[in-house]
């Protein structure tokens, strides 16, 4: 990581105790079962704990709500076992002990008929059972099928919500875990289940967190949408007292304001004057202009991410369901000049998914995709498509099929619109109609689960710990998180045997595998792979910056004299 700091400013600033951190849009809902984008889940991460934690200094999955990593038992060659034990201290808002019996609520609440959990539902799955010690209430065992490095991660990296709560006369209990996991979709609830549903849905925690006591080191104080949200830490926490906490449970800042600015130049403004402390994501241009005139109070730091920006296409329209067509839109991205337009020459290409600095299982044995419309032209005509002065054209099951594609990215970011201009510039010169469709946040996410696209572009965020393509690309995993509806046996028996392998050879070797698959079929077009960005005032200290998304810790973020203080 490296760090410049700039100096010479003579903004005024706002002395309040809050650090003030910009989001680029707010995170729409707050529901621990449904988090929709990365504000959701930073926001949920100072409300609530998970049972892991991953740490960036040093870059390791730690305990957090648990007392300490989980005893690990393989079990024949399918099942692994991971024995755990919550801290003594840990406690929900209203004094109540956190206990095994919560960890059972939760995860059958990602599983219960009725209720909006498709993505924790699939992205949990492989957590089979739940075993509570007799002897201890504190102590479980998860039954987890497959033997992957990663499971490690996926029986701890859930937010653990409040039995009493949410599920207050005890109606989930009758309830085994694979009964409620194996529930036909075709099957009503029955009259207990959507007894819990109706409690749920009206506590409405999308838009009142606060009616479900949390366990972490803050509170939501107050939320106004499209605006910001600010968290106070709480007095008697549970955690206070602890030491040899992960970083993220570390509560130094007594208040986080998130202030939620679509506009970049604005919160470059707010920065500048004084109004915003911290800027995640900093814009290219802006870091590079920062860089060679050190005008402002305000440090810049940058490192790795695991962030990649990267186009899809929906396979389930008739005009992208062959693979040729899609490789033949897959080269009307100018990666290399997108990279250099909207990164200034930082960032990374790829050729997958999988992060080119992973060297255990990156793939070296392929290149990048191609900017090369000559050789989109020609894959198109090898997929049947003919050009004419009124465009592309093949016949199809249902009559003549026309080349056109509607484009869908967020309104309000930069990189993606320039993307989709370059794209459409290509397809333009082809003679292929593209039509941009540039989509508010808040219905950016309704729109991919919905099918309402041919193309679109986004952000992935990803971390070192785990590789698991299931929720994105197997056939099993729903719309809300598989957008591109991809479906493909070879890729599926892939993800599967990464998913239950306990050999890193195989897997490595299982993940090459897939990279070649998954490049010949390109329902996914990987461009780059982000640097982290990040400017703060110069008067904030203890962000740990890092490739861990989402780039920093915001709880131990202090102003210099508050930390000098301690």
């Amino acid at each position: 990581m490296s760090l410049l700091l700039l100096s010479n400013c003579t903004a005024r600033r706002d002395q309040s105790d809050a650090i003030r951190i910009r989001w680029a849009h707010d995170p729409e809902t707050l529901t621990p079962l449904a988090l929709q984008n990365q504000a959701a889940m930073d926001a949920s991460n100072l409300m609530h704990v998970s049972l892991l934690q991953a740490n960036s200094q040093p870059l390791a999955i730690e305990p957090a709500l648990a007392a300490q990593l989980p005893t690990m038992a393989r079990q024949g060659d399918s099942l692994t076992t991971f024995r755990y034990t919550i801290r003594p201290a840990a406690t929900w808002d209203d004094g109540r002990p956190v206990l095994a019996t919560d960890v059972a609520c939760t995860l059958k609440l990602m599983s219960c008929p009725g209720l909006p959990n498709e993505t924790a539902r699939n992205n949990f799955g492989r957590i089979q059972q739940i075993e509570p010690d007799p002897a201890d209430p504190r102590a479980f065992t998860l039954i987890c099928q497959g033997q992957a490095p990663d499971l490690l991660l996926v029986t701890g990296d859930f937010f653990i919500l409040s039995e009493a709560s949410l599920d207050p006369r005890h109606r989930l209990r009758r309830y085994s875990l694979p009964a409620l996991q194996r529930w036909p979709a075709t099957r009503p609830p029955d009259s207990a289940l959507q007894a819990l549903a109706r409690h749920y849905l009206a506590a409405d925690l999308a838009n009142h967190p606060e009616r479900s006591p949390g366990c972490g080191p803050y509170r939501l104080a107050r939320w106004e949408k499209d605006r910001y949200l600010s968290f106070r830490r709480k007095a008697g926490w549970w955690g206070h007292a602890l030491s040899g906490l992960p970083l993220a449970l570390q509560a130094r800042a007594a208040r986080l304001d998130y202030l939620v600015i679509p506009d970049a130049s604005a919160a470059n403004l707010a920065l500048r004057r004084g109004d915003l402390d911290v800027y995640p994501q900093f814009p290219a241009a802006d870091f590079q202009r920062l860089t060679a005139t050190p005008t402002a109070a305000v440090r810049l730091y940058v490192s790795d991410s695991y962030d990649i920006a990267l186009a899809g296409f929906n396979t389930r329209h008739p005009v992208l369901a062959d693979a040729r067509t899609r490789q033949a839109l897959s080269r009307l991205f100018d990666t290399a000049g997108l990279l250099r337009g909207t990164q200034h020459g930082s960032g990374q290409r790829t050729a997958s998914l999988v992060a080119p600095f992973d060297r255990a299982n990156y793939n070296d044995s392929l290149r990048p995709v191609p900017y090369d419309p000559p050789g989109a032209r020609a894959l198109l005509q090898q997929a049947g498509w003919q050009p004419s002065a009124t465009g592309w054209h093949r016949p199809g099951p249902k009559g003549l099929q026309q080349l056109h594609l509607v484009v869908r990215y967020r309104a309000e970011d930069a990189l993606f619109a320039t993307a989709a201009l370059q794209f459409r510039a290509a397809a333009k010169a082809l003679g292929i109609g593209v039509e941009l469709l540039p989509t508010e946040s808040a219905l950016f996410g309704k729109a991919l689960a919905e099918g309402d696209f041919d193309v679109f572009m986004r952000t992935l965020r990803g971390n070192p710990f785990a590789i698991n393509f299931t929720p994105l690309l197997h056939s099993a995993s729903p719309s809300e998180t598989n957008a591109t509806r991809f479906s493909n046996p070879a890729c599926d028996r892939l993800i599967d045997a990464i998913a239950n392998t306990n050999d890193s050879l195989a897997r490595a070797r299982q993940l090459r595998q897939l990279q070649g698959l998954l490049q010949w079929q390109a329902p996914l077009v990987p461009l780059f792979f982000l640097p982290n960005r990040v400017a703060a005032r110069r008067d904030c200290q203890g962000l740990y910056v890092s490739s861990l998304k989402p780039g920093f810790v915001a709880p131990t973020i202090e102003r210099t004299a508050a930390a000098a203080a301690r």
